[in-house]
């Protein structure tokens, strides 16, 4: 089941899915690097259509665990 991001603990390879607003569809990527502090972590996702941008936890944002993701964030790329 989806999970807010707020207090999802995201990894990568996560996917990442954006309600639509205004008119816009939802949005779906998958988180390529986690980026930030612990508490303040935001998201490099790459997106269905193959462009990345930066995502940060919000409401309306929903993150689903990706396939054989490990436990804990050992050997994930991290920029502060």
């Amino acid at each position: 089941m989806p999970t807010n991001s707020v207090d999802s603990g995201a990894r990568v390879g996560d996917w990442v899915e954006t309600l639509g607003v205004h008119g816009h569809a939802p949005r779906k990527g998958q988180i390529v690097e986690l980026l930030g502090q612990e508490g303040h972590e935001h998201y490099r996702v790459r997106w269905d259509e193959q462009h990345e941008s930066i995502v940060y936890p919000a409401d309306g944002v929903i993150i689903t665990p990706g396939p054989g993701r490990r436990s804990g964030r050992a050997g994930q790329r991290r920029r502060d």
